[in-house]
């Protein structure tokens, strides 16, 4: 199963959006059945055949009958068309809040996602992780998406439909996921060089395997209570200018917060697998992996590279 397939919906506002879809892919299908008949009718029935004369058939004028028949019809398509979509988009657009409900903040940046969940004191980057719903207790996850720079657009095809971020404006969308696994998607406005390579990476867990995920998201960064040479390093850079590690002096928001980034299974917004070797390439040249990343190459030399590495591989 693809995790992108938009026809196989696995929350509830992507099941509403598909069987609407197929909704009107059926009321067109039988217009274009029907007016493709009538055409192959009427180039069977007066077709040239031989021994005609040249002259035309019978003309019709002025039929009230077939006047009023493609007013009225077509009105009453559209007006049907028109009232299944409302109900669509009002159910999706008018959902609330619920006690309990999982609020998850979601800011677009050239070229990554910040997620934070202000009621649970988590903040993370590019891998959001939801709660399945029950059917018994739905439990939707409502997201409030903002830009931090240009125009995104928020778009996991499986769960939700399309929903765009724009700058000083606030949009709110709704998850209700019915399945665990991991769904892709992708930012779906162009937004710059690295468009393309900006993805959603969606973690749909049970509510034990959430409650865990929180749980551990929520401590400090592990160090031991030592300070290695990777972190003095670390924190003598411009690189707590852009990130946060929760327990140290780096509080930067341009960048992810790394707390735990080594929890993630991947770099750059999905762009590549979270390996060691990636995490210290990432840091020696990001544009190398990622052309046009906001990110500067760090100009570390090596020992200095594989001690930041060192500990950034302990931030999990």
């Amino acid at each position: 199963m693809s995790p992108t397939n938009i026809f196989a919906p696995a929350s509830t506002s992507a099941k509403w959006i598909f069987d609407l879809s197929l909704f009107v892919l059926s009321v067109t299908a039988v217009i274009f059945l029907v007016v493709f008949a009538l055409l192959a009718y009427s180039v069977v029935k007066f077709r040239r055949r031989r021994g005609d004369d040249g002259r035309e058939p019978p003309q019709v004028y002025g039929s009230n009958q077939v006047e009023l028949a493609w007013t009225v019809l077509p009105i009453l398509i559209v007006v049907t068309l028109f009232m299944a979509t409302a109900r669509v988009v009002t159910a999706i657009q008018n959902a609330s809040p619920r006690a309990g409900a999982v609020e998850v903040i979601a800011i677009g940046h050239q070229y990554w996602w910040e997620y934070r969940f202000p009621d649970l004191n988590v903040v993370t980057a590019n891998e959001l992780h939801l709660p399945v719903s029950d059917p018994a207790h739905p439990s939707p996850t409502f997201i409030t998406l903002l830009s931090a720079d240009t125009d995104h657009s928020f778009w996991v095809p499986r769960l939700a439909g399309k929903t765009d971020l724009i700058p000083n404006r606030v949009n709110r969308m709704w998850i209700e996921p019915t399945e665990p696994g991991l769904y892709l998607g992708q930012c779906a406005q162009y937004c710059g060089t690295q468009h393309a390579k900006m993805l959603l990476r969606v973690y749909v867990d049970s509510r034990e395997a959430f409650d865990r995920w929180i749980q551990e998201q929520s401590q400090p960064a592990g160090t031991g209570g030592t300070v290695s040479v990777g972190q003095k390093i670390f924190e003598s850079t411009s690189c707590i200018n852009c990130h946060s590690v929760t327990g140290t002096a780096a509080n930067g928001r341009f960048g992810p917060d790394l707390t735990h980034l080594m929890s993630r299974e991947t770099l750059a917004a999905g762009a590549v697998p979270n390996t060691p070797d990636n995490l210290r390439r990432w840091i020696q040249n990001p544009d190398a992996m990622k052309p046009g990343s906001r990110m500067p190459p760090m100009g570390l030399g090596d020992r200095e590279l594989d001690a930041v590495t060192a500990y950034l591989e302990t931030l999990r």
